[in-house]
C-alpha cells in the first residue's frame, strides 16, 4: 500500500510539472502565449474588482455603524412583539445594577404629525428621561442649539432631525413652537370632529441633530418621557425599550447573557437595535447581490480561458503523443491539461486579490481617491474603503469553483483530442 500511494504521489507530481512547463514555455504560435496572458489578466481584473467593490461596502457600513454607534445604545431590551411594557422605570432601575452596566434609560417610540407654521410631516418621536444626555453623547450629534428635556418657556422641549427642520422650517430659536399630534390610543372618537382621533401638546424647538444615516436624519425628534407616555395616554409608567449602555471594555455578549436571566417571559435583549439592524441589513444584502453579479462577471471572463485551453490542446497535440509513447495512460495527460486550466485561473486570481486589496489599502490609509462634491457640505471627503479578510474566502470559493470547471473542461478536451488522434 504505502508503494501504491507513492506512486499515484509521483505521478501527480509529474503531471503538475508537465503543466507548469507547458505554462511557461514559449508556443509555436505566438498568439497563444498572448491570448493565455490575456484571459489570465482578464479573471486578474475581475477578481481585483470584487475585492474593491466590497471594501467600498465595508467602507459605508463602517460609515454607518460609527455615526449610529454615537446614539445607538450597547444593548436594547424589548418585548418580542415590540409592543409596550408596564413598570420600565423599575426594570431600568433594576439593570443598572448588573456589573459593567453604566446606565440604563426607558425610552417610547411612537409615530405622529408635526405641524409647524410653515408645513407639516409625519415623525417618528422617541420619549426619553431627563438623565439621558448623561448616558448618551447627545452633544455629539447636536448641530444647532442645545439638546434638554426640561421645559422651556413653559413648553416641552423638542429637538428634531435635520431633515424635520428642513421640511418645517422649525430652528432652535426663540418661541419655534409646533404641534406635535399623536394618534388617540384609547376613548371614543367623535366622527363629526376628526381633531378628537387626535391627542395634541405643543412643543419648542431647542436642538437639530444630525447622525449622517438617511433614516434618522430624516423624521426623528427627541421629547421628555413624560410627554410622550401623555401623548400615548400611558398611565403605568410603560416604554416600548429600555436602553443600556456598558462601561468601556465590557463585552456585550457577556451582559446580555446576564440580563435575559433577568428579564420576565416574553421580553427579549438585544446587542443591535432594530432599525439599526434593518440599515445593517440593507447594506449587506446589497454587498453581496454585488458580489454575485460580480462572480458572474468573473465566469464570463473565465470564458477566455477555455478558449485559451482549446489553442493549447492542439498546440500539444504531438507532445500528447509522446506523453502516450513513454506510457502515460489517458488519464495521465488529462491530468496534465487539468493542471493547466487550474493554474491559468488560480494565477490570474492570486494577482487581482493582490492587485484588489494594494488598491483598497492604498485608500483606506492614503485617501487618494476623492468625493466629487463640496467638503464643506461632506462628512467625509474620500470613499470610505476598509478591507475585511474575511471577504476573501467566499471569493475563495468562487474562484475554485471557476478553476474546478477550467480544469475539467481542458481534462476532456485533451482526452477527446487525444482518442481522436488515436484513431485516425
Amino acid at each position: 500500500m504505502p508503494v501504491i500511494r507513492a506512486s499515484m504521489l509521483f505521478t501527480k507530481l509529474y503531471t503538475l510539472r508537465i503543466a507548469l512547463r507547458y505554462l511557461v514555455a514559449p508556443k509555436s504560435h505566438s498568439a497563444v502565449n498572448v491570448i493565455s496572458w490575456i484571459a489570465m489578466g482578464g479573471v486578474a481584473v475581475a477578481t481585483a474588482a470584487i475585492v474593491v467593490v466590497m471594501s467600498v461596502f465595508n467602507g459605508f457600513s463602517a460609515i454607518a455603524q460609527q455615526g449610529m454607534s454615537r446614539i445607538d445604545p450597547d444593548l436594547t431590551v424589548m418585548r418580542q412583539d415590540e409592543g409596550a411594557f408596564a413598570s420600565a422605570d423599575s426594570l431600568a432601575a433594576v439593570l443598572s445594577h448588573v456589573p459593567g452596566v453604566a446606565g440604563t434609560a426607558a425610552v417610547l417610540e411612537g409615530r405622529g404629525l408635526l405641524i409647524s407654521s410653515r408645513a407639516q410631516m409625519p415623525v417618528l418621536f422617541r420619549g426619553v428621561p431627563d438623565h439621558y444626555s448623561t448616558i448618551v453623547h447627545m452633544d455629539s450629534v447636536v448641530r444647532d442649539g442645545s439638546f434638554t428635556t426640561l421645559d422651556t418657556y413653559g413648553y416641552a422641549p423638542a429637538a428634531i432631525a435635520v431633515g424635520v427642520a428642513a421640511h418645517t422650517g422649525l430652528m432652535p430659536v426663540h418661541d419655534s413652537r409646533a404641534r406635535l399630534m399623536v394618534p388617540r390610543r384609547t376613548g371614543r372618537v367623535n366622527p363629526a370632529n376628526p381633531a378628537t382621533a387626535f391627542r395634541a401638546d405643543t412643543v419648542l424647538v431647542t436642538a437639530i441633530t444630525q447622525v449622517d444615516q438617511p433614516d434618522p436624519d430624516a423624521d426623528n425628534i427627541y421629547i421628555p418621557l413624560w410627554l410622550a407616555r401623555r401623548l400615548m395616554s400611558y398611565d403605568s409608567l410603560e416604554a416600548t425599550a429600555v436602553e443600556i449602555h456598558l462601561d468601556p471594555e465590557t463585552s456585550p455578549k457577556d451582559v446580555a447573557r446576564q440580563v435575559q436571566q433577568l428579564l420576565p417571559a416574553g421580553m427579549q435583549v438585544l446587542t443591535v437595535p432594530p432599525r439599526t439592524a434593518e440599515t445593517y441589513r440593507m447594506i449587506a444584502v446589497e454587498k453581496w447581490m454585488t458580489f454575485m453579479m460580480l462572480v458572474f462577471i468573473l465566469i464570463v471572463a473565465s470564458f477566455n480561458i477555455f478558449s485559451t485551453l482549446s489553442l493549447l490542446v492542439v498546440e500539444k497535440r504531438r507532445g500528447m503523443g509522446t506523453l502516450r509513447a513513454l506510457g502515460a495512460t489517458r488519464a495521465d495527460v488529462g491530468a496534465v491539461f487539468a493542471w493547466q486550466g487550474a493554474t491559468v485561473t488560480l494565477c490570474g486570481a492570486a494577482a487581482g486579490i493582490i492587485l484588489g486589496s494594494g488598491l483598497a489599502l492604498a485608500q483606506q490609509y492614503g485617501g487618494f481617491i476623492k468625493l466629487a462634491a463640496d467638503p464643506s457640505t461632506l462628512t467625509i471627503d474620500v470613499y470610505p474603503v476598509r478591507l475585511i479578510a474575511a471577504d476573501l474566502l467566499p471569493l475563495g470559493g468562487a474562484i475554485a469553483f471557476v478553476a474546478l470547471i477550467a480544469a475539467l473542461t481542458a481534462s476532456a478536451l485533451a482526452r477527446r483530442v487525444l482518442r481522436k488522434s488515436q484513431t485516425q
